[in-house]
Order: structure tokens, then C-alpha cells, then sequence
């Protein structure tokens, strides 16, 4: 197994990929904290996993963030992926400012929050791994509001907590996944883009498949089995970038 006695912490444990990624993290030998808002969707995916630990803290929140830490100890694994309420669907020239910038100071904040405090305790000990995961839009992505400012931001910290961190035996890496089908649902769509509906829905998987160079949409098992390598030791030589997991629907 790729994290026997690895210690990882998921932040956004109760959500689609965050459930899948800790499932995966603990098949493969990890020691997994469930950690979100919402005890309820934390301790749904709990039940899935042996001894897994469950914590309700808002990343927003650093002294809560800080206080998990000191009780959680050493960290080998610190993956953020916590949802930032971004809103799509609407021009940025019709765009609230709120709406457009919830994302950025969201996702930048609990991004900061998270991997600051793993990466102090994870350079004391000269190892450990950070990771994160956005939707790659950081070059263009029309209609997606503040979603492509946030993955900017967010690739930004990425690369440099990785240049400050690695000489202190700490990676520091993301994952690009752009529209997961097994992740949607009218409901998750219609809270970024109020218009959605099921027919709706299917629309988008089916173009987003023909958006991607594979003209196949990437599975949820394809994204966790990336997290899972990169927060393993076989990815030990890549840090400070992203790995593109969205069949080729990004391309940099």
C-alpha cells in the first residue's frame, strides 16, 4: 500500500471528491481525518472507513484550524479541498462583487489557513506533503465568474509555498479536475448556476466530454488515484505544479 502509517488530514471530507479521496487515502494504508462543516456528510463517509477521526472546523477559521492541528500532532498529508461558493453562469459585466470575489478570498484564505499550519509542523519534521485541487482556469475560462481568479490565486501559493518549503523536505502540489460527472447533481450545479435542471445537466457532461482531447469525461476513481500517488513517496519528485486530470480539457 502507497500510505502505510501515513497520517493525512482532508479538509472538505464530507463533499464528492473529499469523501472519495479519504476512502482512497485509507485503502491504501493511511491514518484519515474527516474534517468539514457538516457533521452529518463527515460521518457518512467515516462509516466507509476503519478508525477514521471526524472534526467539525471551518478552514476559514485559523485558530480552529490551529487547535485541530495541535490535537491531530505530526501530519504527513494536508489536502484541502474545500468548496469556496463559487457562482458561474452569469457574465462578469452582470456579476455582483460579492458573488465574484466570495470565491477568491474563500478559497485563498482556507487554502493559506490549511497549509500554513500542516506545512510548520511538517517542516519540523522534514517531510509531508500539501495538496489542493482547482478547476485549472486560471488562463480563461468564460462565464465562470470568480472561479478562474481563485485558481490563480491558488496556483500562485501552490508554487511558492514550494519553493520556500522544499528545502525543509516539504512538497507542495495540486491537481487540476474540471466537471467530474459522478460529482453532479441538480442540486450541487444549481447552487453555482441557479438555471440548471437535470436536462441541463446531462447537456453539460455531454459537452464537456467533447471539450477534453480523451472526448472522454475523467472518473472519480481517475482523480483519487492521482491524489493518492502524489501524496505518496513515489511522487517524491514533483512539487510546486499542478498535474492535469482533466483529459486534456485544460492544456498549459
Amino acid at each position: 500500500m502507497l500510505l502505510t502509517d501515513k497520517t493525512a488530514i482532508v479538509y472538505g471530507a464530507g463533499g464528492s471528491i473529499g469523501g472519495a479521496v479519504a476512502r482512497a487515502f485509507a485503502e491504501q494504508g493511511a491514518r484519515v481525518h474527516l474534517v468539514g462543516r457538516t457533521r452529518k456528510t463527515l460521518e457518512a463517509v467515516a462509516a466507509d472507513i476503519a478508525d477514521a477521526e471526524v472534526a467539525v472546523v471551518d478552514a476559514l477559521d485559523e485558530a480552529a484550524v490551529e487547535e485541530h492541528l495541535a490535537g491531530v500532532g505530526d501530519v504527513d498529508i494536508s489536502f484541502n479541498l474545500v468548496t469556496r461558493g463559487d457562482v458561474q453562469g452569469a457574465p462578469l459585466t452582470d456579476m455582483p462583487v460579492d458573488d465574484f470575489l466570495r470565491p477568491v478570498l474563500g478559497g485563498v484564505r482556507a487554502n493559506f489557513i490549511t497549509a500554513r499550519g500542516a506545512a510548520r509542523r511538517m517542516a519540523e519534521r522534514g517531510s509531508g506533503v500539501i495538496l489542493t485541487l482547482n478547476s485549472g482556469s486560471a488562463h480563461g475560462s468564460p462565464m465562470m465568474g470568480g472561479t478562474g481568479p481563485a485558481d490563480a490565486a491558488i496556483d500562485t501559493l501552490v508554487r511558492n509555498l514550494a519553493l520556500e518549503c522544499g528545502p525543509r523536505g516539504v512538497r507542495a502540489v495540486g491537481l487540476w479536475a474540471a466537471g467530474v460527472p459522478e460529482t453532479f447533481t441538480v442540486e450541487k450545479l444549481s447552487a453555482v448556476n441557479p438555471a440548471i435542471d437535470e436536462a441541463a445537466v446531462q447537456g453539460i457532461v455531454a459537452n464537456l466530454a467533447g471539450m477534453r482531447m480523451t472526448h472522454r469525461n475523467p472518473t472519480l476513481a481517475e482523480v483519487t488515484a492521482t491524489a493518492v500517488f502524489l501524496a505518496s513517496d513515489h511522487a517524491a519528485g514533483i512539487t510546486g505544479t499542478f498535474v492535469n486530470v482533466t483529459g486534456g480539457m485544460v492544456v498549459r
